[in-house]
């Protein structure tokens, strides 16, 4: 099998772990094989990948889509490394606001699978940044909901100690408190 799945405190959230074969002149590696995905637990068509770019200290999220338009997602990153952090918004889970964090890097070349439910965010912490991940639905700007990075009440641990770099809708997002119950997953 050419991958390790490794299951996180999070129920659903799975690091995966691909078999790098590597030597002098560079390296092979299987990003994506729906079978062995399957059999971990990862039943998601993806329908899209999407290709991110971001420079140092910049921190995008928490961001997820409203029912019925929510998004699975698998992260990895290509160039670079990153914090990538996921936060359960499934407001019946027994670790409803609870958050896992993994650092995924283009040397480790490992990849965070994000089932529905979950608000999703990374931060940069090399001079260039690029993520690719996969979508099991489209984007839908009249879904898309946002949950401030520095929420209180969620208080994810970013690993940082530097004022992020934040879009205007992320600077804006709102806190947890402030998002009708409804709007969760």
């Amino acid at each position: 099998m050419p991958f390790e799945f490794e299951k996180t405190e999070l129920d659903g959230v799975i690091l995966v772990k691909p078999k790098v074969f590597g030597d002098n002149r560079g390296f092979f590696l299987e990003t994506y094989k729906k079978k062995d995905l399957i059999s971990a637990g990862i039943n998601e068509d993806f329908i899209q990948d999407n290709h991110s770019k971001s420079s140092y200290g910049v921190l995008r999220g928490l961001h997820f889509q409203k029912n019925p338009n929510a998004q699975a997602k698998l992260v990895r990153c290509t160039k670079g490394e990153i914090i990538d952090v996921a936060v359960d918004i499934r407001v019946n889970s027994p670790t409803f606001l609870k958050w896992t964090k993994r650092r995924l890097t283009e040397e480790n070349k490992h990849q965070l699978f994000i089932p529905k439910g979950f608000a999703h965010g990374f931060v940069a912490l090399s001079d260039v940044v690029e993520v690719m991940y996969k979508v099991s639905g489209e984007y839908s700007p009249k879904d898309e909901m946002g949950i401030l990075w520095s929420d209180k009440d969620i208080n994810v641990d970013w690993g940082i100690d530097f004022e992020p770099n934040l879009s205007e809708k992320d600077k804006n997002a709102k806190t947890i408190k402030e998002i009708n119950k409804e709007d969760l997953l």
